[in-house]
C-alpha cells in the first residue's frame, strides 16, 4: 500500500534504517530543527531580563549599552533571607522592567548544592574578595569598570519599588544634570 515517504517499512530487518532518525515524517524534522533554532536565537533577547554569571562578558555588555552592574552576592540555595530578596523583589515584573532597561544582572552565587564551573566559583570568590562583602544577600552596583557606585546588605523590605528607588538613588549624580 501507498506510505508517507520515509515511513519505516517493517520489511527491512537492518537496525541502521530506524537509528537514522526515520522515526518522524520528512515534514516534521525540518519543522523541529527550526523550532531548535528559533529558540536558541531568541535567548539572548531574554537573557537581558536573567541573572548571568560571567563578569567580564557582563562589563562588556554594560559598556556597550551604557548600562551599571548590579552584583547580587547570595547564598541561593541555602541563604533565607537571599531567597526571599529574590521572590518579594528581583523575581517581580517591576524590578525586571527596571532592570532590562537600566542595568545588567550578574548573580555571584555561593550555594551549598548547586553545581557551578570551577571558573565560576573561581570568579566569585575573586568578587568577593574585591568588594569586601561578608554577607548574603549584598547587592552591589558597578560600572561597566567595575567601579562601585553602591551597595546595599541584606533583605530590603518594600518590594521592587523600594529596591529601584535605592539603585536609581546610587546611580543620580551632581555631574548628570
Amino acid at each position: 500500500g501507498a506510505q508517507w515517504p520515509g515511513a519505516i517499512d517493517n520489511r527491512d530487518p537492518s537496525p541502521e534504517f530506524v537509528s537514522k532518525s526515520n522515526l518522524l515524517p520528512p515534514p516534521m524534522r525540518p519543522v523541529h530543527s527550526l523550532l531548535l533554532t528559533l529558540v536558541a536565537g531568541a535567548l539572548p533577547i531574554f537573557a537581558a531580563s536573567g541573572w548571568q554569571t560571567d563578569f567580564s562578558a557582563a562589563k562588556a555588555a554594560a559598556k556597550k549599552d551604557n548600562k551599571a552592574i548590579l552584583l547580587d552576592f547570595t547564598g541561593s540555595d541555602w541563604c533565607g533571607w537571599c531567597i526571599k530578596m529574590k521572590k518579594d523583589s528581583l523575581d517581580q515584573k517591576a524590578f525586571q522592567e527596571f532592570a532590562d532597561k537600566k542595568l545588567v544582572l550578574v548573580e555571584v552565587d555561593f550555594p551549598n548544592n548547586k553545581k557551578q564551573t570551577d571558573a565560576v566559583k573561581k570568579q566569585n570568590e575573586d568578587l568577593q574578595k574585591r568588594y569586601g562583602v561578608e554577607g548574603y544577600p549584598t547587592f552591589v552596583l558597578v560600572d561597566g569598570d567595575g567601579k562601585e557606585l553602591g551597595r546595599h546588605v541584606g533583605y530590603l523590605k518594600g518590594g521592587p519599588t523600594a529596591f529601584v528607588q535605592k539603585i536609581e538613588g546610587w546611580t543620580k549624580t551632581p555631574s548628570a544634570k
